[in-house]
């Protein structure tokens, strides 16, 4: 047998990824996600203890509409991460490991995630 005639695996633009595997995918990225929006909020809390003239430049910032839409961004990344941390606990005792369990508590922490994210964000803008 030839090296030319070995089978190949398939590339990624023909495999797709199972919906399991993106949500595991998504709960890192979005973990990571978390820390560096974390920073923001330092920033938010140091930018209050150091004075009217420096927390009203943070407001200016902390208020455009391109960070503000990156904010809305972050709070679904931080609901994401802890609806899918909750079905990690539950994994953690053995339940939900069947495959269309799985994708269901999926697709239930990406509707969470969703809900929770305007409910949060509906009670700030009152």
């Amino acid at each position: 047998m030839s090296i030319a005639n070995r089978p190949l695996s398939p590339h990624l633009q023909v495999y797709r990824l199972p919906f399991t595997a993106l949500t595991s995918i998504s709960h890192r990225i979005s973990g990571t996600l978390n820390a560096a929006g974390s920073l923001v909020l330092v920033y938010w809390v140091v930018a209050v203890s150091a004075g009217p003239d420096t927390y009203a430049t943070a407001q200016g910032f902390l208020g455009s509409l391109p960070v503000q839409v990156l904010m809305f961004l972050w709070s679904f990344g931080l609901f994401y991460h802890l609806c899918n941390g909750i079905r990690h606990l539950f994994w953690d005792v053995g339940y939900g490991f069947e495959l269309d369990t799985a994708q269901r508590s999926g697709q239930a922490a990406i509707g969470a995630a969703a809900l929770l994210t305007v409910f949060a964000w509906l009670i700030a803008l009152v």
